[in-house]
């Protein structure tokens, strides 16, 4: 499949000659492997319509928030790359040929990043391309792309099957009644498409909407979700139903890792001052907190796979978030803290056998500091993979490199794409696949791993351990 002369067999793999050596030998044995996609936020809607892609823009740029932000950066809007916002309603929208002309002739931004991996991997991998893009070549890529797009082999559920997909989580709002979940489990394709449940609308006061939020939530489920304990249980009825369409996993992007204990009495307390608006940033602060903390006590009771994103600024852009809304490429890390903040959590269910947190992080100081001896020690808690900033190369080994020594191998918990742009999905998993065979190489040449477990562990990093920590 594809044209690979124009992609270096060799690319991302370690300098040295013997240890590259090592590093192919590594990764023949693990390129072919099913992929794990255990979380991410494709849009279930493709595999229950089953329709053809709208065009290259709509399927390369306009979901791919890794592509505008770069070029947002650079001064084009994001209504000259198609995509609407409030103050663009009486603005004439680009046609997708324009959009792709204009994205063609400014990929040189992409260079030295791991979009343009990517974002090469599906131009020769996938579309077979025999030159590179650009402002010359961007109505023959847009042509090529747009016929492919138009033929059954490329309709999502056949490419589900080309990349060799054996599972891919979305993420949907507890408000979400999953009508695309439930049209795929519907019908007689075998693609196995999960969702995951994601509270943060309903858990954070500072989210738009959270008010309303609440009182939909109640509708949804018959209960009265101004009673704090009725709060709860409407929580644990959506995560039945998340669970009894795939679920095995929830999300939660809080902005710290700040975890609570609070009596029942306080909690309550809390939650009807957070209902009435009138509340402080800390305040705010303090109800996730707690809510985190309850969601680890129903997913000990139900089983469900724990995610914790903290650290992203969200929506750091104003501005872009008031015109066009959340995701837009403007999420900015920040410092963030994890040894007092998670051990209120911790002091409560921190050594329960029967309950799993995995822990993101954008601030690669915590690594070898906090999270890879937090990992190292309690038994409820894994590493998830270098995650949106570190989703590169150098974040993959940096990430592989000041954890594994203290966090060791079965701690962590494998890798996942965490996207929206279903075409990089088998490019993200190949870039990690080759990452982790050149750093397990390296340990081999070094004599710290025999050849045998350096095999052992490419599996487990590619394909074993996303499987067996998401209970797939």
């Amino acid at each position: 499949m594809g044209n690979s002369t124009m992609l270096h067999p060799d690319r991302l793999f370690p300098e040295d000659p013997r240890t590259r050596d090592i590093a192919r030998e590594l990764y023949g044995s693990v390129r072919s492997l099913p992929i794990i996609s255990p979380h991410g936020h494709t849009d279930p809607a493709w595999f229950a319509e089953n329709k053809p892609f709208g065009n290259p823009a709509e399927l390369l740029i306009t979901p791919d928030h890794y592509v505008f932000r770069m070029l947002y950066s650079q001064g084009i809007t994001l209504n000259q790359l198609g995509i609407s916002g409030t103050s663009d309603s009486r603005k004439p929208m680009p046609d997708p040929r324009t959009v792709w002309r204009l994205f063609a002739s400014n990929y040189h931004l992409f260079r030295a990043t791991p979009s343009r991996i990517w974002l090469d991997h599906v131009f020769f991998e996938i579309f077979d391309f025999d030159e590179p893009l650009s402002g010359d070549t961007s109505d023959k890529y847009f042509d090529r792309i747009q016929a492919l797009l138009d033929t059954e082999e490329f309709l999502p559920r056949h490419l589900f099957d080309k990349f060799n997909i054996e599972l891919l989580a979305t993420t949907e709002s507890p408000l979400d009644e999953l009508p695309h979940h439930n049209t795929i489990i519907a019908s007689d394709w075998d693609g196995r498409v999960i969702t995951t449940f994601r509270p943060d609308p309903v858990t954070d006061p500072e989210f738009e909407g959270f008010s309303t939020n609440v009182t939909l939530l109640g509708e949804l489920t018959g209960r009265d979700t101004a009673s704090f304990p009725e709060y709860l249980a409407a929580l644990q009825d959506r995560r039945q139903y998340f669970q009894a369409r795939g679920a095995t996993a929830t999300d939660h992007g809080n902005p710290t890792a700040s975890t609570a204990d609070l009596s029942p009495s306080e909690s309550e307390h809390l939650f009807h001052k957070i209902l009435t608006g009138d509340f402080s940033p800390l305040e705010a602060e303090s109800f996730r907190a707690q809510m985190l903390t309850e969601m680890a006590k129903m997913s000990l009771e139900d089983g469900l796979i724990m995610q914790i994103h903290p650290g992203s600024y969200r929506n750091h852009n104003r501005w872009l978030f008031e015109q066009y809304g959340r995701d837009k490429g403007a999420d900015i890390p920040r410092q963030t803290e994890y040894v007092a903040a998670l051990k209120p959590l911790l002091d409560r269910y921190g050594n329960e056998p029967n309950l799993s947190i995995i822990l993101f992080t954008l601030d690669e100081t915590a690594y070898s500091r906090e999270l890879a001896p937090l990992a190292g020690h309690y038994p409820v808690l894994k590493l998830g993979p270098a995650w949106w900033f570190h989703d590169s190369p150098e974040g993959m080994r940096r990430y592989r490199e000041q954890t594994i020594e203290t966090a060791g191998i079965y701690n962590t918990v494998g890798f996942n794409d965490d996207t929206r742009a279903f075409l990089s999905i088998p490019a993200r998993h190949d870039m990690s696949r080759r990452i982790d065979c050149g750093f397990l190489a390296k340990l081999i040449a070094e004599h710290r791993m025999t050849e045998n477990e350096g095999f052992e562990v490419a599996e487990a990093f590619a394909y074993s351990l996303a499987k067996e920590a998401y209970k797939l």
